[in-house]
C-alpha cells in the first residue's frame, strides 16, 4: 500500500516483473517509485514478495542488511498517524520502508493471492486514516 503521508501524492498499484526505486516524495516518508515515473508512488499491498538489487541499506545503520529479499507488510494500523509501510526480512525482523535508503532498487517477484475470507480482505486493505 502507500503509507499515511504518501495519501496526496498520485499513485497506481505495483505489477508483477516490475523494477521499483525507494524514493522521496517530499511528504516526510520514502515510498517506492517507478525509476522511470519517479513522481508516482507505487503501492505495494502486503504479502508482496521483493527481490532488491543489492543487500538492503537502512538509514543509520552501520552497514547494509545482509539481506535481499523482503515480504511487505503493513505495521502499527491501529495507530493512524505512523509510518505503517514495513518491510520483513527473512531473519523475521521488520523495518520500517521509510528507514530505507533512498535510490535502492527492488523487483516486484510475486503479489499476494486474491483473499478468499473476509479476514483475509481485511489484511490488504489500506490503512485508514482519521480525521
Amino acid at each position: 500500500m502507500c503509507d499515511y503521508s504518501l495519501m496526496h501524492v498520485k499513485s497506481r498499484p505495483a505489477k508483477v516483473g516490475e523494477k521499483l526505486r525507494t524514493s522521496n516524495f517530499g511528504t516526510g516518508t520514502r515510498g517506492f517509485a517507478s525509476p522511470e515515473d519517479p513522481s508516482t508512488a507505487v503501492c505495494v499491498l502486503p504479502g508482496t514478495e521483493l527481490a532488491f538489487d543489492n543487500e538492503i541499506c537502512v538509514y543509520g545503520a552501520s552497514g547494509p542488511s545482509p539481506h535481499k529479499m523482503a515480504i511487505f507488510r503493513q505495521i502499527n494500523q491501529a495507530q493512524p498517524h505512523m509510518h505503517h509501510d514495513a518491510m520483513e526480512l527473512p531473519d523475521g525482523h521488520t523495518l520500517l520502508l521509510t528507514f530505507l535508503c533512498e535510490g535502492q532498487e527492488a523487483t516486484v517477484l510475486q503479489l499476494p493471492a486474491q483473499p478468499a475470507t473476509e479476514a483475509e480482505a481485511r489484511a490488504q486493505e489500506r490503512v485508514a486514516i482519521a480525521g
